[in-house]
């Protein structure tokens, strides 16, 4: 979640690589890593912002071809002063500050808008 100007929105990502899929910042562990600080890192990477985790906000799994995947997401709060320009620009095309609402309805993966949706105790609608 956002501070400052972003209170209360969801930063979103938009990935030229997987066909201009729009999704929550995530990412693989690299060898050695816990799992809290890839979300710390790739958060970081991919929207400039330095964050803190506040608390365990759930899964999604799905398979890459044959093998299976789990991501965990975390709801984090960002520092008002912290400036979110992505720093992996050969992947992240675009960040947005989107309301848990409007983010529910623009993310492209089903799992990541019912784990919004769930979290922030949305119309499972969307």
């Amino acid at each position: 979640m956002g501070a400052g100007p972003n209170s209360g929105k969801i930063a979103i990502v938009r990935r030229q690589r997987y066909g201009e899929e729009t999704a929550l910042p995530k990412g693989k562990l690299q060898a050695g890593e816990e799992i809290t600080d890839a979300a710390l890192r790739e958060v970081r990477e991919e929207t400039g912002q330095e964050v803190e985790i506040q608390q365990f906000a759930g899964s999604t799994h799905y398979f890459v071809g044959n093998a299976p995947k789990v991501v965990f997401y975390f709801i984090m709060g960002s520092d008002p002063n912290s400036v979110g320009k992505p720093q992996d620009t050969a992947e992240i095309v675009a960040l947005e500050w989107l309301t848990p609402e409007k983010a529910a309805a623009t993310l492209t993966h089903r799992g990541e808008r019912d784990l919004v949706s769930a979290v922030f105790r949305l119309n499972k609608s969307v």
